[in-house]
């Protein structure tokens, strides 16, 4: 017999990461698109934004969105149309996925290859 136990989260973590492909070549290297970016989905997942670091690399852009909660980046290709996004929170009450999708929507991707991982510290 299997004793059921109910474990409490005491730290509730979601990490949502992917690979965006055949996205619009000229968003991938606006850095000002880029920035409002990290800002709608910060909101559209209910996160508090800290602070956003950019860096210019050759065409491409990398971001980082410190947010309350844990961060939002991106990394651009666009010679590839290619982008990797990760949205980490550690707050149940945000929504990574709706930011991570706001990020899709934005930079128009028309393929998308997205894992979820929960990190979650439980008792």
């Amino acid at each position: 017999m299997v004793a059921l136990v109910s474990r409490r989260i005491l730290v509730f973590g979601k990490h949502v990461a992917g690979d965006l492909y055949e996205c619009s070549f000229e968003k991938l290297t606006d850095v000002s698109y880029l920035l409002r970016v990290v800002q709608e989905a910060a909101r559209a997942g209910n996160m508090t934004l800290l602070d956003i670091k950019t860096w210019k690399i050759g065409l491409g852009v990398s971001i980082v969105g410190i947010v309350l909660e844990s961060h939002i980046s991106i990394h651009t290709w666009p010679e590839y149309r290619f982008a990797t996004v990760d949205v980490y929170s550690c707050g149940s009450h945000t929504n990574p996925e709706k930011a991570f999708e706001k990020i899709v929507e934005a930079l128009e991707a028309r393929r998308v290859e997205k894992r979820i991982i929960t990190r979650h510290y439980e008792e």
